[in-house]
């Protein structure tokens, strides 16, 4: 298959406001010995796509320096230590950057096929969040059904994909989120809505006998919190920081309690890591989603050229479910 010399993408001029999202031309990426490039029909947008567009989430070395972390559509090209995967495959891929373009390099074994019955719009808004809920919930959380399960940003893209992957595996499932539209939202999934602007999510889990395991993104005041809304044993796994990473804690508490305290960030890990994430995702969650316990949440469709809307949508904290790029071509 013959490429074009020549892309649109969006880069980042400078660090800043979304305004910083500017059209531009790249060279169409070459695959390397393990790789494939993928002509993209749709790209996720996610929050470390803003934290990068702000300056305080940096590409690991060798990766794009374009933003967008996952996208959807059709192999046109692979390395030479490729196997598994044919030009011509439709798949849905975790990308190392890169993403906010027409086409994207990716190792091959963080491709994946698009779910049966999965549109490539739906498919694409799928990657980055579903490596992390499954090896942060599941992998390193160990969530079991039966167990108590509170996740913050209930309505997010995360939250929302959290929520469906708790029920499905049998665990009772708590969703803090800061509207009646979202809280309606993370019941219609299966959830126990708490709307943290007027419920103490600290009490509520208390009653209920205490979270067995915590996914937080917030940070900040909420990690104290977090600690304080656990049962004997519990374990909180952060994912990220909106309210900052710094908090005073009285390990003593940790201790009496016996509680785990963990986390994870995706990108920087290695290849083999994500590989094995993948091969999970493969095995137990693309079946739950063929079955239709699991979907994916759309909230709004932008086109590429449009990102900068697109990440103004994401930080008005409007959104229910995914944000996704349109990646339209000549």
């Amino acid at each position: 298959m013959t490429l074009p010399d020549s892309m649109n993408a969006i880069e980042i001029a400078q660090a800043g406001g979304p305004e910083m999202l500017v059209p531009t031309r790249r060279p169409v990426p070459a695959p390397g010995h393990d790789d494939i490039v993928i002509r993209l029909d749709f790209a996720g947008v996610n929050r470390p796509d803003v934290a990068q567009r702000m300056g305080s989430y940096a590409p690991p070395p060798g990766a794009s320096d374009l933003p967008g972390l996952e996208g959807a559509g059709t192999v046109v090209a692979i390395g030479s230590g490729v196997s598994g995967i044919s030009v011509g495959d439709r798949v849905c891929a975790l990308l190392p950057g890169g993403g906010y373009a027409e086409y994207a390099l990716c190792h091959h074994a963080h491709a994946l096929p698009i779910p049966d019955g999965m549109t490539l719009r739906e498919a694409a808004a799928l990657p980055e969040t579903a490596f992390t809920v499954w090896s942060n919930v599941v992998m390193r959380g160990k969530l079991r059904a039966g167990e108590r399960f509170l996740v913050h940003g209930g309505s997010s893209g995360i939250g929302t994909l959290a929520i469906q992957v708790a029920v499905a595996l049998g665990a009772r499932v708590w969703a803090t989120a800061g509207s009646d539209e979202k809280c309606e939202a993370v019941a219609a999934l299966g959830a126990t809505p708490i709307n943290y602007r007027t419920q103490d999510f600290v009490k509520i889990m208390r009653e209920a006998g205490g979270a067995n395991l915590i996914l937080d993104m917030v940070g900040g005041s909420y990690i104290e919190r977090n600690l304080k809304s656990l049962d004997l044993d519990g374990r909180l796994v952060q994912i990220a920081f909106l309210e900052g990473p710094k908090a005073e804690i009285n390990f003593a508490f940790i201790m009496t309690r016996r509680l785990t305290v963990t986390g994870a960030t995706l990108r920087p890990q290695s290849d083999a890591a994500k590989a094995e994430i993948a091969r999970e995702l493969r095995e137990h969650l693309w079946p739950l989603i063929r079955v239709g316990k699991v979907r994916v949440l759309i909230d709004s469709e932008y086109a590429l050229n449009d990102a900068a809307e697109a990440h103004r949508h994401m930080e008005s904290s409007s959104h229910i479910g995914k944000i996704v790029l349109r990646i339209d071509h000549d």
